[in-house]
């Protein structure tokens, strides 16, 4: 099967000589449509990173990153439109990542203007929707970010995601700043989306109850490499690597999927 999103090889170096800092050590991770995988590991591990060189908000200083077999290594302004278009990313923090001088319709509808060209009626219908399909009132489209709720924001960030009908949609610690409740809701909300939208999710977090949630596989990340990858049923219940092992002794007890 033709993978949708894929790195082969990818390395991230950041600056020069004594201040060099190797990010990604030749990262290979493929994601296949509808087989949503959790990237997990300690901060500093190069999770971000790698999120957001899948998603063109960065370069590889070496390897490549391909969707559906198209290379993304010689992007013009066209063919990073057309990658935004199918691959879509949800910032860690919601309200840091909405702009607080547009009201939540506006941020919804921006990327249908940018990406698919609709007209302001067009565009403001399709974000009420979108709204409503996330679990927020149209009403809520009149308000300002600094009026939401830590959830409602997350919400928002994924409505604005997925309004333009994505494959694949990169979570950045979508559950992070959020209290166990509303976690638990954003969850579901995500597993009820996948579903019914068809979208393959790659969900970065340091959280291994929240990926054995949404997650059917998981790749461990340590020190800018993928040092195990499997279902994450397996990989939780009979970890290979000794640093996967550390990382589950951490976690109390993990949930069992249903």
């Amino acid at each position: 099967m033709t993978p949708l999103l894929e790195a082969r090889d990818v390395a991230r170096v950041f600056g020069r000589g004594a201040a060099r800092v190797e990010a990604l050590r030749g990262v290979s991770l493929a994601l296949e449509a509808g087989r949503s995988v959790g990237l997990v590991g300690e901060s500093g591990s190069g999770k971000t990173t790698l999120a957001r060189i899948l998603v063109g908000l960065d370069v590889p200083s070496a390897g490549a990153v391909r969707f559906r077999r198209d290379p993304l290594d010689a992007q013009t302004p066209r063919t990073r439109r057309a990658l935004w278009r199918r691959v879509q990313y949800v910032h860690q923090n919601p309200q840091s990542a909405l702009n607080p001088r547009r009201r939540v319709g506006g941020i919804v509808e921006t990327p249908l203007g940018a990406l698919l060209g609709l007209d302001r009626a067009e565009r403001a219908e399709r974000a009420g929707r979108m709204l409503e399909r996330v679990g927020l009132s149209r009403e809520l489209a009149r308000r300002r970010p600094h009026a939401l709720s830590g959830g409602q924001a997350q919400r928002v960030a994924v409505a604005r995601a997925l309004v333009v009908e994505p494959e694949v949609v990169v979570l950045d610690e979508p559950t992070s700043a959020l209290d166990v409740t509303v976690q638990a809701r954003l969850l579901a909300l995500l597993r009820e989306l996948g579903d019914d939208l068809g979208v393959t999710f790659l969900l970065v977090s340091h959280d291994l109850a929240v990926v054995a949630e949404l997650c059917p596989e998981v790749a461990v990340m340590r020190g800018g490499e993928i040092v195990e990858r499997g279902h994450t049923d397996a990989v939780f219940a009979r970890p290979r690597h000794a640093y996967t092992r550390r990382l589950l002794e951490a976690v109390p007890r993990l949930p069992r999927r249903t």
